[in-house]
């Protein structure tokens, strides 16, 4: 059996590959869902929904949120003890509908209050406020959506032995 220190050091190490593969599947479906929400953005704002800012937003921003639930729901956090599909679905779609009101909370701000209207400025701003909403998102789907009942993060089935065993140790 090894030291205490060898254990906790693996089961670190276990948890930090944790977190920077779910980083990773969630930056591929984040990748997918930015392109259907950037394209179908500007689809929308220069075709049939032509200046109805906050209406192009909104739509894009819906199907892009189905897009992400569902990579999210069956590859990134697909390990993780999840709540029943519907109360998940519920939380993911209330977390990305409080992402959508910080993206186009910028959005509007810089398009209505400081007069950034070129299409340029109008990509750059929605992106970067599609970022802003990112940061939050990430946050939450690991804290609140994708984390077991309790609220406590599904451990890998790597570090679960580890862990089990420190708890032996520690007593």
């Amino acid at each position: 059996m090894s030291s205490p220190v060898g254990r906790l050091s693996h089961y670190l190490r276990s948890t930090v590959d944790l977190f920077w593969r779910e980083a990773a599947k969630f930056g591929v479906v984040g990748a997918v869902a930015f392109v259907v929400d950037v394209g179908g953005f500007n689809l929308l704002f220069h075709g049939p929904l032509a200046g109805r800012l906050t209406t192009s937003r909104v739509v894009a921003g819906v199907v892009a949120t189905t897009v992400a639930w569902l990579g999210n729901r069956l590859w990134t956090f697909r390990h993780r003890t999840s709540r029943p599909v519907h109360h998940e679905a519920l939380l993911f779609f209330l977390v990305n509908g409080v992402g959508l009101l910080i993206g186009i909370g910028w959005l509007n701000l810089t398009y209505n209050a400081m007069g950034l209207t070129s299409p340029l400025w109008l990509n750059v701003n929605n992106i970067f406020g599609i970022g802003l909403a990112t940061l939050f998102r990430f946050w939450a789907y690991r804290r609140f959506v994708f984390a077991k009942a309790d609220g406590d993060a599904q451990e890998s089935p790597d570090t679960a032995s580890v862990t089990s065993q420190a708890r032996v140790s520690e007593r």
